[in-house]
């Protein structure tokens, strides 16, 4: 179906943006690794990333595309193009104080983001020069987040879902010239990396503004107005503020309560940057490609289309996400080792990241039921629902990072472990909250494909880890720190590859997924 083949175009793009993702992070923890100048880097890199999630992504995945579609579909590409005009200013304008303000304040701020950090003097200055670096980016970032919602209401999504590709590989340059320089966990390469965040900003900007051309879409200026149109956007836009930026919420009180543990606030940004690749590559495109698909079935009064959509959406993710959380449960130190341990990241930075990654996976089908479930609730134009949850989840998981923290000290276990626990716990709250309301009120029913192939996936989940087990113990000697980089890498690309050959081998033989759904999965045409 259209939809699979959606979600494979972004998931795709989304996969090999992940790839030159890691490159960076391979290279960056092998400049930076895990410490003062490291932390300092990942707060400033943060810091814009989540307004720009809370002003940008969260506020207009839930209230502009909805009303887009609405606009597009009633009253034609002109009204449409009119109303993303005035929501782009309006953006602008309120972006453009909150950069200001922060510039001056920055040293404040920080007091507040990373509290932890003023125990440390040259760690602190270092992280509120770069944070000011950094911050300009989110201005770039809001007006790309605009543009792809209109791009993606327009059913393209290969400009949106290639600008993280543009940000990657500014980066891996970066790295590369602080290596070359021989800058290693120098304030040097902090700075560096910082400069690289900013200019990829304007670049992907001048991505998204072109593909915006392509598709005779493009904005221009005009003086802010506080029109109705935009009074709706607002009301719908703020409780989406929390509902779509949680998961970004609960990043940023996690790096508060990190940075009073030495190491924790970048050991915690390595675990996440592993468990966000089947985050980002099955989370994101169900929901950018599901958002648009279901406010244009609403608009037309197609419910079974609508049900049919979030069904296939969930069974997608599930059948992704299931063994992808298990994997990562079951061999974290194979992939942390492989991935970071160098330079200057060391067997203990492995040892700590591991710990959380394999916490963090088990929250990951949560993390993505979430990403599927929300459309629904925005595509309605209901944000207020969700915000009332995830404000719950987010109150969860702030005491429970709290209380677990200190605790784990007191028992001199790892203390950024209970960041992790809490975390988990709080996205399987908010899932299974958003879950409970639709079936409550008849707006998510599990149709007899989705209640049959589940359990055939957890099954096929579960001989994978198996075979994972065997595998990791088999080649034990090929993965331990004392092998080289090819065999810990060759060995590692066995591992999981059997473990994807044998999960997909017993998908297929069970009928969950046939050979014509595959290659309609990959683009190749047909209907799932």
């Amino acid at each position: 179906m259209k939809l699979y083949k959606s979600f494979a175009t972004v998931g795709g793009l989304t996969l090999l943006s992940r790839m030159f993702g890691f490159v960076r992070d391979i290279l960056i923890a092998a400049t930076l690794g895990s410490g003062w100048v490291a932390d300092a880097f990942v707060v400033a890199f943060r810091f814009p990333n989540l307004f720009r999630r809370l002003f940008a992504e969260g506020a207009f995945n839930s209230a502009f595309v909805p009303i887009f579609a609405k606009k597009l579909e009633g009253h034609g590409p002109g009204a449409a193009r009119g109303f993303a005009e005035e929501a782009m200013v309006g953006l602008l304008f309120v972006l453009l104080i909150v950069t200001i303000v922060a510039e001056l304040a920055m040293p404040f701020l920080m007091y507040g983001l990373a509290p932890g950090f003023d125990a440390t003097p040259e760690k602190f200055e270092l992280s509120v020069l770069l944070t000011r670096i950094t911050m300009p980016y989110l201005l770039c970032m809001s007006l790309v987040a605009l543009m792809s919602g209109v791009l993606n209401s327009l059913g393209r999504f290969v400009e949106s879902a290639t600008v993280s590709i543009v940000l990657n590989s500014v980066m891996i340059v970066a790295t590369l010239v602080s290596l070359w320089l021989g800058y290693k966990r120098a304030p040097e390469a902090g700075v560096i990396q910082a400069w690289a965040v900013f200019v990829a900003g304007f670049l992907q900007l001048a991505l998204l503004t072109w593909g915006m051309r392509r598709a005779g879409m493009t904005l221009g200026l005009r003086w802010p107005r506080f029109t109705g149109d935009m009074r709706h956007l607002v009301r719908l836009g703020i409780p989406g503020v929390v509902s779509g930026g949680v998961t970004q919420i609960n990043i940023a009180i996690g790096t508060i309560i990190a940075s009073l543990e030495s190491g924790a606030v970048s050991q915690l940004y390595y675990a996440d940057r592993v468990y966000q690749l089947p985050l980002s590559i099955v989370g994101v495109a169900v929901g950018i490609v599901l958002l648009p698909d279901v406010a244009r079935q609403l608009r037309n009064g197609n419910t079974t289309g609508v049900m049919d959509s979030q069904n296939r959406s969930l069974e997608f993710a599930l059948l992704l996400t299931i063994p992808a959380a298990v994997a990562l449960a079951i061999i974290p130190t194979d992939i942390v080792r492989v991935l970071f341990e160098r330079g200057a990241f060391k067997p203990a930075d492995t040892a700590a990241t591991a710990a959380l990654l394999a916490m963090f996976a088990l929250g990951l089908p949560a993390f993505v039921m979430i990403k599927v479930f929300s459309p629904v609730y925005f595509a309605r134009e209901d944000t207020k629902t969700p915000m009332r949850y995830a404000v719950i989840s987010l109150t969860a998981n702030t005491i429970g990072s709290i209380g677990l923290f200190f605790l784990f000290r007191q028992l001199r276990i790892m203390p950024q472990l209970g960041i992790a626990m809490a975390t988990t716990f709080g996205g399987w709250l908010n899932a299974y909250l958003l879950w409970s309301t639709l079936h409550q009120h008849r707006d998510f029913v599990a149709d007899g494909r989705l209640r049959r192939n589940v359990p055939l996936i957890i099954a096929a989940t579960i001989v994978m880890a198996g075979v994972l087990l065997f595998v990791s113990h088999t080649l034990a000697p090929y993965l331990g720190a004392g092998s080289g980089f090819g065999e810990n890498a060759s060995a590692l690309v066995l591992e999981v590859g059997l473990g994807m050959v044998v999960f997909v081998s017993v998908v297929m033989a069970s009928g969950v997924m046939s050979l014509r759904q595959l290659r309609t999965l990959i683009g190749r045409g047909g209907k799932a």
